[in-house]
């Protein structure tokens, strides 16, 4: 599983002095990115192709608080893929001192900048998709793209 640690910061806190909900949301969505850079897939190659990631759908569930400065690991695996890669569904999971705290499972796609739709991504960009570990729910998605 891919993994990460981060720490829950000034900025990720509520005031009810545990981490926000948009702040699993932006810590997945960076850990997301991470793995694809470590990966081969680097935002300039984003960036060269016009084409980037597209959330249609958030999910989370909470178990845990994390509260200011506490160490946090984020997983990163696939709950679901579509056959051409254009679909999928990310789980992240949060864990604090080996304790679940949080997953976000998000719904998404890949989305073409030049033609505003979505698109089947390039082979080096499918690969790590298929590669990451996956979750006990995985499932086969239908592709997005007509």
């Amino acid at each position: 599983m891919y993994t990460r640690t981060l720490v829950a910061g000034w900025a990720d806190m509520d005031f009810n002095a545990h981490m926000r909900n948009t702040a699993y949301l932006d810590k997945s969505a960076d850990v997301r990115m991470m793995y694809f850079a470590d990966n081969g897939f680097p935002m300039s190659e984003f960036a060269r192709l016009k084409l980037g990631p597209v959330v249609m759908r958030d999910e989370l569930e909470y178990f845990r608080e994390c509260r200011l400065l506490d160490a946090i690991t984020v997983t990163f695996g696939i709950a679901g893929l579509s056959e051409d890669a254009s679909r999928m569904m990310l789980r992240n999971e949060f864990f604090r001192e080996g304790n679940l705290c949080a997953r976000v499972t998000s719904t998404a796609g890949w989305f073409d900048l030049a033609a505003r739709k979505l698109a089947v991504p390039p082979d080096n960009l499918a690969e790590p998709l298929r590669a990451l570990e996956r979750t006990g729910d995985f499932r086969v998605l239908p592709g997005s793209v007509r």
